[in-house]
This record gives structure tokens, C-alpha cells and sequence, in this order.
């Protein structure tokens, strides 16, 4: 096996939206390069769309299969896809891994002897903060792209076992409260704010461009003005529905922490909504202000992004 696994989503479209979220949390897995991805959306005008899937499909060393009352009824995730999916899986030539969407009488379908995620199968939509489901989900494809590396590495581990029950074996049973109480400094607390909101950045820039490029008409804007603020607008027929100026403040200041701005000027100091770093003793968040009436629960920093990016398309979704 090649030394980056390539992960496949099998999925229906109309769960596309919880595909998009568990991309984004799947990110430092791509960063570290140790996944990549795939998923139809990355076929291009001019391509064969059954045979890229299929090709795809065949290269896949893990299959995830979003599953959803949608993905059961879809005749080409549940009889095309799922099936090849299987054959490769009980061939050994591939992982599969059941992702559970949203509750549905997924125990009697052909994966319904495989082990689903998250934990239980309890269905991503039932979490509170479904930001929890994804890290679950995530912490379990890093387990298995490792050990997907680990068979294929005969030489750094000789014995390396061929199956996911082996492994287990070998490792030994654990618990997995293994949370510990950790201390943040301030360059720590300094630097998470730093990196947050370049992720938003990051995040805004290239949800305007996806937002274009899905739906004729509109038009996004993304401008960076300094190391510490950026713009946003989007345009539908040329008028400008939503804008906003989000900025980073420091730690000290009135406008500390990340701050959104429902409105691109420069010069206007207020501002709608304001994200602190803080800490619950285990890692860092950030918690929003509430001037929102959003609950006031810490947030990752990829929730923290969503977040923002909610205020700022909801004028597009009324």
C-alpha cells in the first residue's frame, strides 16, 4: 500500500451538508498527509461520472458509508457502491466503516455486521453538539489509517497483525477515559487565537468560492485587509445580501478574542458577536459571547468558524 490511505465517502447527496462537516474535521489528518479524500463532487465537466466513481471506488482503502434513510433508498449507494464496498472489504482489500448519519433500520442491511461509528451507532443528528459525533468519527479513521500502515510496513512491524480484531488483541482491552487535566500558558492561549482565526479565514475564503460555484447568480467576495481582519460579501444577481468584518483582537482589548461585524466598514469599531479563548481543563475553545442568544457553550475552532459562517449566509436561507 502507498504510504497516504485514500479514504472514499459513499453517500446521498441530500447528506451532503454532514459530508462537507466531517471533511472539515478530517483536515489534519490531510494536513499531516496521512488520508486523502474522495467523493463525487470531485468529478469534472467532461469526466465519465459512473466510471471516476468506480475508479475511485477501487483504489479506496477506506470506504466510508454515510448511512441515512437517504443512503439505504439510493439504488446507486446501496446496490452499487455499498455492494463493491463489501466485496473489497471481505476480500481484505479494503476497511469499511459505517458512519451513522441519522437514525434509520440500518442492523439487518448487508453492513450491519460491521462495526458502525460512532460509538453504539448512535446517529451523528442525535449529539448535542454534533462537533463531539465528528471527533469521534475522526479519532476513529486516524486509528484505522494507522493500522492500515502498520500491516503495510512489514518491516517496521514484522508481526503486524491482518485484521482489525487482531489488532485489538495485541493492543489489549483499555478504557477510553484517558483524559488527563492540562495547563495552558498564554503564548498557548495566544497562539490558538492566532491559528483560529486564520482557519477562519481560511474557512470563509473557500466556503464564498464553494458557494459561487454551486449556485449560479451568486457571487462571493472574500478580503483579507491585514493580519487581523478580513471582509466577507456575498452578491445574488449583483446586490449584496449579507456582509461582514471579522477581526482579531488580542487577548487584552475591548475587542478581544475574534469579533463579527454585520457590516464591511473599516471604520465601525462595534461589533454583533465576540468569541474568548478559554480553557475547561483539558484543551482550548472558544466560547461565544452570547449577544447572539447562540448558547454559550466553548466551541472547537472548526464549530467556532461555522459559527460565524451561519450568521453570515442566514439572510441567504430565510
Amino acid at each position: 500500500m502507498h504510504l497516504m490511505v485514500n479514504v472514499f465517502f459513499s453517500y446521498s447527496h441530500k447528506d451532503e451538508d454532514l459530508r462537507n462537516e466531517l471533511e472539515i474535521h478530517l483536515a489534519a489528518l490531510k494536513r499531516q498527509g496521512a488520508i486523502s479524500t474522495w467523493h463525487d463532487r470531485r468529478i469534472t465537466a467532461g469526466d465519465e461520472f459512473a466510471g471516476k466513481i468506480s475508479e475511485n471506488l477501487e483504489s479506496a482503502d477506506i470506504i466510508l458509508l454515510l448511512v441515512s434513510p437517504y443512503f439505504i433508498a439510493s439504488d446507486y449507494c446501496y446496490e452499487v457502491e455499498m455492494k463493491r464496498a463489501l466485496e473489497r472489504h471481505d476480500a481484505g482489500e479494503a476497511r469499511v466503516i459505517p458512519v451513522i448519519l441519522h437514525p434509520c433500520d440500518w442492523h439487518g442491511t448487508p453492513f450491519g455486521k460491521l462495526l458502525a461509528i460512532p460509538a453504539d451507532g448512535k446517529p451523528v443528528s442525535k449529539f448535542p453538539n454534533m462537533h463531539d459525533a465528528f471527533l469521534e468519527i475522526t479519532k476513529a479513521i486516524r486509528t484505522a489509517a494507522g493500522n492500515l500502515k502498520r500491516e503495510a510496513s512489514p518491516v517496521d512491524s514484522p508481526a503486524a497483525p491482518s485484521s482489525p480484531s487482531a489488532l485489538v488483541r495485541e493492543a489489549g482491552p483499555r478504557s477510553s477515559n484517558l483524559r488527563i487535566k492540562k495547563s495552558f500558558t498564554d503564548r498557548d492561549k495566544d497562539k490558538f487565537l492566532e491559528d483560529a482565526f486564520e482557519y477562519m479565514a481560511k474557512f470563509f475564503e473557500g466556503s464564498l468560492n464553494e458557494l459561487g460555484q454551486r449556485n449560479p447568480g451568486v457571487e462571493g467576495n472574500f478580503r483579507r485587509i491585514d493580519a487581523n481582519r478580513f471582509t466577507a460579501t456575498v452578491y445574488v444577481g449583483g446586490d449584496a445580501v449579507s456582509r461582514c468584518k471579522i477581526s482579531c483582537g488580542g487577548r487584552r482589548s475591548f475587542m478581544s478574542g475574534i469579533t463579527y461585524s454585520m457590516n464591511d466598514s473599516l471604520d465601525d469599531s462595534s461589533f454583533n458577536e465576540q468569541l474568548s479563548v478559554e480553557d475547561d481543563g483539558y484543551t482550548l475553545g472558544l466560547r461565544p459571547l452570547g449577544m447572539t442568544m447562540r448558547s454559550q457553550e466553548m466551541l472547537s475552532v472548526e464549530g467556532a468558524a461555522e459559527f460565524f459562517w451561519e450568521m453570515f449566509i442566514r439572510p441567504l436561507q430565510r
